[in-house]
């Protein structure tokens, strides 16, 4: 009976060795049928045994399960997660498809919380915090998904699979799409508020290819093309590529452009030639200063390619100009919708919204080109289309520039503000300062000879000088009629430093941020010889934009430096240093007398019966061309407004530039 109870009773047997350690107090008689018993029980169960603790251990806790599943949520790699209803191949491939449109868009997934169930050990609840950065916003896409984790019989927990893991509600069949809601553009505005760059009316005009069979494609495109004057090889290509319904922009018209309303009936009698009503942000005209504001359009694939993601193929920014500087600010911060779009258990497609974010107007961004003011100086300028030209426009008294306009041989370039030339005899202005340093007067007497030699180098005046100009002259006279020698045979008066000084105390030379793109002047600060003697007379390596020249004139008709205004809320005007030597009054006073002297006995006289009161022409040589060409110069002022043209390659001041000047203000009196 002793064997028989200890064989069946061996787990008993183990309560009695964990007591105290010992055995229990069998008697002698039996003592050794339990010894022989227990030799053999022990054998089979002293492996189970660990100090005598034979409970089994408690399961592990499920939070490490919900780390495990958060991030492979986060990254899209469930490879790690035991599901039940799903293998972890099954659940990454869904989830891949699913995230759809958003698949590059950042998203975080951290565990909020893991609750075991009060009525069963075997099962959790952990609650997921997902955010999604969907856009530059500060505001994310962010909500709660719940997973419920089973304890499986190999003591590890599992999560129960299902596409609502993913986002809030997922079904089988949806996936995650974004749609992106654009912001309104913002107006670039001019002086007085008044819109420049804003919508205006326009024709896309193109091939509709959804009108027309397959076989006609060719020829239509070609046809359009010829109408306008267009490439037809690459317009056909690019309607041949197309889609088989594609509607392919041949050109963008104004609503008012006489093409687009000219050409009409030709448009209509090509097969799948339309013209489609749409907005675009335009300029007043074609031409208002394009240069300066800029061109919006599609984005290329290089503008997208450097935005990082921000931008997209179609979407439309600003490609040049100040509507490409300001492209973030003026484009302002687009929607976005995501909805979870699939298919209904009957077949039909659903579409559900998840998320929306209001997209933010653009800021609009304020100028100080004034209307009036620029469409005179580009109707000024038409007419020389021969060699590139510009015109610049200022307000003294506060620094606005008015005008900024290139002739239409400027082919684009921003020649009114970031030109490069050697400025020539308007350069007399700074250097005339200078010499008023360096302690002469306007009644100075200089020596205006038919040539100087300086250095080995000889320098004379322009051809046509006025012979009766000649001789010992008051600087005045030597000013007004643009005498070389007389200026160069002073430069030992002052130095190069003092040239540039002078010039930083008439505002160019120096280094500004003027919210625009623009060049204020380059005067190098030193200099000997033959390059300091031309840097008397606006060459050697001294370069303007035309307008530093005016700025030069508003600086002498205000009294005081003036720093050009060409965007009204620029950040950076709130920083910009005085002269290191500010012009004083007598050097005011005795400039405006030598302006005057040009307007009134020299080179200037043209512009005397249009109310000019100061002025001075200019020419400088460039090129190897023999004899050199000459740039052509004439700056001029008029009350409270400071002009200065340009003309590339021109005879001289008087015969090229004056007259461009000279019709400008017969428009525009300021």
């Amino acid at each position: 009976m002793s064997i028989r109870h200890a064989t069946s009773g061996a787990p008993s047997l183990r309560g009695d060795l964990c007591e105290d350690g010992v055995m229990g107090n069998p008697t002698s008689r039996n003592l050794r049928h339990r010894t022989a018993v227990v030799t053999a029980t022990v054998v089979g169960t002293v492996a189970g045994l660990a100090g005598c603790s034979l409970v089994d251990p408690p399961p592990p806790e499920p939070n490490a399960a919900a780390e495990v599943l958060a991030g492979g949520l986060a990254t899209g790699d469930l490879a790690k997660v035991a599901f039940d209803g799903a293998t972890p191949a099954d659940a990454t491939a869904y989830v891949t498809a699913a995230v759809g449109t958003l698949k590059d868009v950042a998203r975080t997934v951290k565990v909020a919380s893991v609750t075991k169930s009060a009525d069963n050990v075997k099962q959790a609840k952990a609650s997921l915090a997902v955010t999604w950065d969907v856009s530059d916003s500060p505001t994310d896409w962010t909500y709660t998904t719940d997973a419920t984790l089973r304890l499986a019989d190999d003591k590890t927990w599992h999560v129960v699979w299902s596409p609502a893991l993913l986002a809030p509600a997922l079904t089988a069949t949806e996936k995650l799409v974004s749609v992106r809601v654009p912001a309104k553009r913002a107006d670039i505005l001019g002086a007085g508020g008044a819109p420049l760059m804003t919508e205006r009316a326009v024709f896309q005009v193109g091939i509709d290819k959804g009108r027309i069979t397959p076989a006609q494609a060719g020829s239509s495109a070609a046809a359009l093309a010829q109408v306008f004057g267009l490439d037809p090889a690459a317009y056909t290509k690019a309607v041949t590529s197309a889609g088989a319904k594609a509607f392919v922009v041949a050109l963008t018209l104004r609503a008012t452009d006489p093409l687009a309303i000219g050409k009409a009936d030709a448009v209509a009698a090509i097969p799948g030639g339309v013209r489609v009503a749409d907005k675009g942000v335009l300029g007043p005209t074609p031409t208002f200063a394009r240069a300066f504001l800029g061109v919006v359009g599609e984005a290329t694939a290089q503008v997208v390619a450097a935005s990082k993601g921000k931008v997209s193929a179609g979407d439309v920014v600003g490609l040049s100009g100040l509507e490409q500087r300001y492209d973030s600010r003026l484009r302002g911060t687009e929607g976005l919708t995501v909805k979870a779009v699939g298919t209904s258990p009957s077949g039909e497609a659903t579409s559900r919204p998840l998320f929306s974010q209001e997209p933010a107007p653009g800021k609009p961004l304020t100028v100080a080109l004034d209307i009036p003011a620029q469409t005179a100086a580009e109707a000024a300028l038409a007419a020389s289309a021969a060699t590139p030209t510009a015109l610049v426009a200022i307000r003294p008294s506060t620094g606005e520039v008015l005008a900024a306009a290139n002739g239409p041989a400027a082919s684009g370039q921003g020649l009114a503000t970031t030109g490069r030339a050697a400025p020539g005899s308007t350069f007399k202005i700074v250097a005339a300062l200078a010499l008023l340093r360096a302690g002469l007067t306007p009644d100075s007497p200089v020596s205006c000879t038919p040539t100087v030699v300086v250095d080995g180098r000889s320098f004379k005046n322009y051809d046509d000088y006025p012979a009766d100009r000649m001789g010992q002259i008051p600087l005045r006279t030597a000013f007004a009629n643009s005498c070389n020698t007389a200026f160069i045979s002073n430069n030992g008066k002052v130095s190069q430093a003092d040239l540039a000084s002078a010039a930083a105390s008439l505002g160019i030379g120096v280094d500004l941020d003027l919210g625009a793109p623009a060049f204020l002047g380059s005067v190098p600060g030193e200099g000997q010889g033959t390059e300091h003697a031309a840097s008397m007379i606006g060459q050697a390596k001294v370069l303007v934009a035309p307008m530093d020249m005016a700025t030069v004139v508003a600086s002498v008709v205000k009294g005081s430096v003036v720093r050009p205004v060409l965007v009204l809320d620029n950040p950076a005007a709130a920083s910009f240093p005085a002269p290191a030597r500010p012009l004083q009054a007598a050097e005011v006073v005795a400039l405006r007398s030598l302006m005057g002297a040009v307007v009134t006995e020299g080179s200037g006289r043209v512009l005397a019966d249009v109310g000019v009161t100061a002025a001075k022409t200019g020419t400088a040589e460039f090129g190897t061309a023999i004899p050199p060409k000459t740039h052509a110069w004439m700056v001029a002022a008029k009350g409270d407004l400071a002009v200065a043209v340009y003309v590339e390659d021109g005879v001289s001041g008087s015969k090229s530039a004056a007259p461009l000047l000279k019709a400008f203000l017969q428009t525009y009196s300021g």
